[in-house]
């Protein structure tokens, strides 16, 4: 099948965009050029376990080709429309890049704007939590141990599965160590209906009331609130922590403890008002591909696992 995608999208750009692309059950592979590479994902449908092979192969703004492990059954197409949208951003007009280009010209020529995320809310909320205070090897470890022990054929647990477990067995399996609880309490939540996706994708409800509500929920703190709601596509907030001091102290040259750097960054994005994520995650990520090379190169299992700052510094 092939699914259309805005005139400005380009797969390999647009995937390599945010450190989620390195995470099971996603795996992009790189190709000769920046208009190829190939990525692989597996999604749990209504009719179970497809993997899908998603590639461009007639470049930027051209529909994207979908090759898939099974034959499609009935309400399945819309559902993998639906997620393959949310994770790639296709929903996100060309119009709004192009204001924030307007605000930050630094990433009109490379068109970079989109930032890949999860196909559902809840594993863009767990992912969240397995990320705060950990290694980046940790947080691939963790991913990478719930899509083997709890994923239907190796796709993101439903949260169904995960309520069901005991936090013990989730520590035991899956290494998440305190997240153990935390994680399944979401799960529960998720599956009762007292976390409500479509109520936190709503765009009517301002970013305020979405902040609250998930500095509400269990292992939410405000780290992990700002990194949600860019994921949410609110991007005004950002995520601030020791990588942003890092940031701070070796981009652009901040001097003093960490607080008061937190509060000097704060300030150098503010003028790019609701797009301040887009202009500081660029930034980063800029710095990681002076590195490693441009992220649409990176192998996962490679240069993937060492792209966090703190194994940078080699």
């Amino acid at each position: 099948m092939q699914l259309p995608v805005p005139t400005d999208f380009l797969l390999s750009r647009d995937v390599a965009s945010y450190g989620y692309f390195l995470l099971e059950p996603n795996h992009w592979i790189p190709g000769t050029t920046v208009r190829s590479g190939v990525f692989n994902r597996i999604l749990d449908l209504a009719g179970g376990p497809i993997t899908l092979r998603i590639s461009q192969r007639l470049g930027k703004g051209k529909p994207l080709d979908v090759t898939l492990s099974r034959k499609l059954v009935a309400g399945e197409k819309a559902e993998l429309s639906r997620q393959v949208s949310r994770m790639l951003r296709l929903d996100e007009p060309a119009a709004v890049l192009r204001e924030f280009h307007k605000l930050d010209p630094r990433w009109k020529r490379s068109g970079r704007g989109r930032l890949m995320r999860s196909p559902t809310l809840f594993e863009d909320v767990i992912k969240t939590v397995t990320s705060c205070n950990v290694a980046w090897p940790s947080t691939i470890r963790m991913n990478q141990r719930l899509c083997e022990v709890f994923g239907r054929g190796g796709a993101f647990p439903k949260p169904e599965i995960i309520a069901a477990q005991r936090p013990a067995s989730l520590r035991a399996t899956c290494s998440v160590g305190y997240r153990d609880a935390r994680i399944v309490q979401l799960a529960k939540m998720f599956v009762s209906g007292e976390i409500d996706a479509a109520w936190f994708e709503n765009s009517d409800i301002d970013d305020e009331a979405i902040r609250e509500r998930l500095i509400e929920l269990p292992g939410i703190g405000p780290y992990a609130a700002a990194n949600i709601l860019q994921l949410l596509g609110r991007f005004g907030h950002l995520p601030l922590d020791t990588e942003s001091v890092r940031h701070g102290r070796v981009v652009l040259k901040m001097r003093g403890k960490s607080r008061a750097i937190m509060k000097r960054l704060a300030c150098t994005f503010k003028p790019f008002g609701h797009h301040k994520f887009r202009s500081y995650w660029f930034e980063l990520w800029m710095y990681y591909e002076a590195k490693r090379g441009p992220a649409h190169t990176w192998e996962r299992d490679i240069i993937g696992k060492t792209f966090t700052a703190a194994l940078l510094r080699e």
